[in-house]
């Protein structure tokens, strides 16, 4: 069974904290650690790691002027965890906007319940310092037609080196 791995803390602001207590709990298996009823809820991946890496808290307002967060993102072991909460997710009614290799990352993206833009994502072995981001469809692409993908965009991009700018590596390749 996929399982989150790791994460780092995040804070979210909710409308309806028990469905979000129950959203990040029974979809996507964390373990409630603390609990205030009514005002906030801990949970986290590993109780004995973290004792918290989400914290969800009542406050949110109505209304879509309010951004509580940018993302929630959270880490997994495998590729197929990758697909298994892929399916979990979309079981669940939840939306799923889309599923990308990063290179170094496999990640599905997708909305809780109350609209916050979060990904699930699996570590590849290839180390890419290049925000790029190629579709992957997890229902039609098998595991090695992703790794594929993953090593056209590493010998696209793997040259380029932490912290320097894409633009500048590809121009100094180019010399």
């Amino acid at each position: 069974m996929a399982k989150v791995i790791g994460l780092g803390h995040v804070g979210v602001y909710c409308r309806d904290l028990e469905k979000m207590e129950s959203f990040y709990r029974d979809v996507l298996g964390l373990e409630i650690t603390k609990k205030r009823p009514g005002s906030m809820v801990f949970l986290s991946s590993d109780p004995k790691r973290s004792d918290h890496e989400i914290a969800l808290m009542t406050g949110r307002p109505d209304g879509d002027h309010f951004n509580p967060i940018q993302q929630i993102s959270m880490g997994v072991d495998s590729l197929q965890s990758v697909r298994e909460y892929h399916n979990r997710i979309r079981s669940a009614g939840y939306q799923i906007e889309h599923v990308v290799s990063h290179c170094s990352a496999i990640g599905c993206y997708y909305f809780d319940p109350e609209g916050n833009h979060c990904e699930v994502f699996w570590r590849t072995h290839r180390d890419c310092w290049v925000p790029t981001a190629a579709s992957v469809d997890l229902d039609t692409m098998s595991d090695a037609e992703i790794m594929a993908l993953v090593e056209r965009q590493y010998a696209q991009f793997g040259h380029v080196k932490v912290g320097e700018a894409y633009e500048a590596a590809v121009a100094t390749a180019r010399a």
